[in-house]
């Protein structure tokens, strides 16, 4: 169906990050600060990328394990500090 399925699976993750600023960025725009609403995506996107990755390294045959596992240690890092900063976006003043 998909011409590059194997490029789809590896783009996952940085996908997810990437809707993770979205819903950031668009939920404090419409809801108001501290929103559980806006809140609760988030809190499931991080260990989605962390799952994805996961899958990812699952899946991989021969070396391309080990390709995974350093794409996953770079990603997952800069997930967190990204998922980090979301969260204390959306939150707003809740934090002081």
């Amino acid at each position: 169906m998909f011409p590059y399925p194997e490029q789809y699976k590896t783009a996952t993750p940085p996908i997810t990050t990437a809707v993770m600023v979205f819903w950031a960025f668009l939920s404090h725009a419409i809801f108001a600060a501290q929103s559980q609403f806006a809140l609760y995506p988030l809190m499931l996107l991080f260990p989605m990328v962390v799952a994805v990755h996961g899958y990812l390294i699952w899946t991989a045959q021969g070396m391309g394990r080990l390709d995974q596992c350093f794409y996953a240690l770079v990603h997952v890092p800069l997930a967190f500090v990204v998922w980090t900063f979301t969260i204390m976006y959306v939150n707003g003043n809740a934090f002081a």
